[in-house]
């Protein structure tokens, strides 16, 4: 869980404004979109043994390939929370003499909130199925291990046991991620 959060933390903070920021610019957009769109639809397996040579099987193998199975979605997600804004909204704003950074602080970022948020929930979704996968390619230890190895005996009772694990801990991660959602955006509204 340590890795998931650590990865997750640190996509966060590095793809949420570069999404932001491609929403905004399309400087911006034209630099990092070619990117993340080649690599986005990559299964995050697929560079597994690229990150396992330049970084080892060790953690920083595993933060590394959760980090980049979390940036894509959340990078898209914010790019389109800001591209929903409406224009009403910032021509308002330019119209009560706000600057820039005023509309993307207190217009644009209020009103690509619950996007970004919903991009979040996806990409801890990602990095987790990213980790036990991976686990399972790369390890000497976790989960993902743990119910490979307990198939290769025919231990049906431990792989059992271990899907429902990683079900209950991905559960977790998203009821974690709705209270968050509702704590932040209370103006979704609930379905």
């Amino acid at each position: 869980m340590g890795r998931v959060f650590g990865a997750f933390a640190l996509a966060c903070l590095t793809a949420v404004p570069i999404g932001i920021m491609m929403g905004v610019s399309r400087r911006v957009r034209g630099v990092f979109d070619p990117l993340i769109e080649f690599y986005r639809p990559l299964p995050p397996l697929a560079y597994l043994p690229l990150v396992i040579i330049w970084f080892g099987i060790e953690e920083t193998s595993k933060v590394v390939l959760i980090y980049l199975a979390c940036f894509a979605p959340l990078a898209v997600a914010a790019r389109a929370g800001v591209r929903s804004v409406g224009s009403e909204q910032i021509n308002a704003a330019l119209s009560l003499g706000a600057r820039r950074w005023q509309i993307v602080r207190h217009v644009i970022l209020p009103a690509a909130l619950p996007e970004i948020l919903t991009g979040m929930r996806i990409a801890i979704g990602f990095g987790w199925t990213t980790l036990v996968a991976a686990e399972m390619v790369a390890a000497t230890a976790g989960l993902g291990r743990l119910v490979l190895n307990a198939s290769n005996f025919l231990r049906t009772d431990v792989v059992v046991m271990g899907i429902i694990v990683i079900g209950m801990v991905a559960l977790l991660f998203d009821m974690m991620m709705r209270r968050t959602e509702t704590l932040l955006v209370p103006w979704k509204g609930r379905m």
